[in-house]
């Protein structure tokens, strides 16, 4: 498997990864959990579980101070994405905010273009249009109600400071292990959700009530935590910011997948263009052009 390939494997993976949040964060909010209690009981699992992997691969936990800068930065920005994105379950129904965070892809081609000089492609363009263009046909906002201002302003936060950290490990420059890198950026998260938790009125910290939160606890650390970071870490050193972002189409298409077989919703010709439109859109971009698949058979 070449790098290339890799990178596109792990991008994809990794979104379906981070697309379960709004199953494990709706059912613990049944359970009473507030937004930091549910994101620090996540947070604090997933340090627990890479730091035993990698004592257990006898890994060095050293860091430069650069290094710890970069990685403070890195997990400041994932805690305000995630708090800001479980604030907005609030506000809106999961699957819409899910939906409306895919404006991420356009932040870092944007922020890609403006301050580090790379060309949007038209194909990364046509990528992007076809994969909002479902992006709209997904939301189902059928009985005419007016979206939560509150809500679409937090997950605007959510996309905006998810395409910075995006934007950032792409051009960091670390060479740190993948795993290392996933440990630091965790723990920092798990510090800023324990300080606004503490310091915020009204809000607080709660542990898992039941033996069933225990489990969503634990599958929030594993799916969308440690396993869509360490991917995607992986996916975008390997293929870059732009085309790993754009794979995050795959977000709000894994939460349509389970609104429709865990909590019933129904599956409506209008959501079947959409997720063809998804579809297209990432396969698109994954694609590599005739160009580049010709300078590969040169470079064989």
């Amino acid at each position: 498997m070449n790098s290339r390939t890799k990178g596109y494997i792990c991008g994809i993976v990794s979104a379906v990864c981070y697309g379960t949040n709004p199953l494990g964060a709706n059912f613990l909010y049944a359970e009473g959990m507030n937004v930091p209690s549910v994101l620090f009981s996540r947070f604090a699992l997933a340090a627990v579980i890479i730091g035993v992997l990698m004592a257990a691969h006898r890994d060095s936990f050293r860091i430069t101070l650069r290094e710890a800068g970069l990685l403070a930065l890195l997990g400041v920005l994932f805690a305000m994405s995630s708090l800001s994105l479980f604030f907005s379950f609030q506000f809106m129904d999961a699957g819409i905010a899910s939906t409306l965070l895919f404006v991420y892809p356009l932040m870092v081609a944007v922020i890609m273009a403006l301050f580090f000089k790379q060309p949007l492609t038209w194909r990364m363009g046509t990528a992007i249009a076809l994969a909002l263009g479902g992006i709209a046909l997904l939301y189902r906002g059928g009985d005419g109600a007016p979206l939560s201002a509150i809500g679409v302003t937090l997950v605007f936060v959510s996309s905006l400071t998810y395409a910075l950290y995006i934007v950032v490990v792409n051009r960091s420059g670390m060479k740190m292990p993948v795993l290392k890198m996933t440990f630091y950026v965790i723990l920092t998260v798990v510090a800023t959700v324990a300080v606004y938790g503490l310091t915020v009125p009204g809000e607080g910290l709660m542990m898992p009530p039941t033996p069933f939160a225990w489990g969503m606890s634990a599958m929030l650390a594993v799916v969308p935590s440690v396993m869509a970071l360490i991917l995607l870490t992986v996916a975008v050193k390997e293929i870059g910011s732009t085309p790993t972002s754009i794979l995050g189409a795959l977000e709000p298409l894994t939460a349509v997948v389970i609104g429709i077989t865990v909590f019933g919703e129904a599956f409506t010709g209008r959501l079947a263009i959409g997720i063809l439109l998804i579809l297209a859109g990432v396969t698109y971009a994954v694609t590599p052009s005739r160009r580049s698949r010709r300078g590969d058979v040169k470079k064989a």
